[in-house]
């Protein structure tokens, strides 16, 4: 099954997380931090996602200890483990705030 192309009215409103979460940033890293605090006080956990298909519930979401990414803390079957938030794949069902993890993925994109 093909994916849809997202419309220009969600790459605008993508653009506008990104600025708002960037908009007083010097560098990289100040954009990154700006981004991860942005998803961490936007999205609401926990929330369902698959990882290697199975389906995990994602119970926080934090900067790791050193260097970019986010991490999904992801409890399955009784034991939490880290997985980087681009690893996870979606269900049907979407987390109140999404819209800025997919900020934050196409922000990720544009650096790397």
């Amino acid at each position: 099954m093909a994916r849809k192309k997202p419309s220009k009215d969600h790459d605008e409103r993508l653009r506008e997380l990104i600025e708002e979460a960037t908009v007083d940033c010097h560098n990289e890293a100040e954009e990154f931090q700006g981004m991860v605090n942005m998803v961490e006080e936007n999205v609401v956990c926990p929330f369902p996602a698959k990882v290697i298909g199975q389906t995990v519930e994602v119970t926080a979401l934090k900067s790791p200890p050193q260097g970019f990414g986010i991490t999904a803390v992801c409890r399955y079957q009784g034991k939490e483990y880290p997985i980087d938030i681009a690893s996870l794949e979606w269900t049907g069902e979407r987390p109140e705030g999404f819209e800025w993890i997919e900020a934050y993925l196409t922000w990720l994109k544009t650096v790397f």
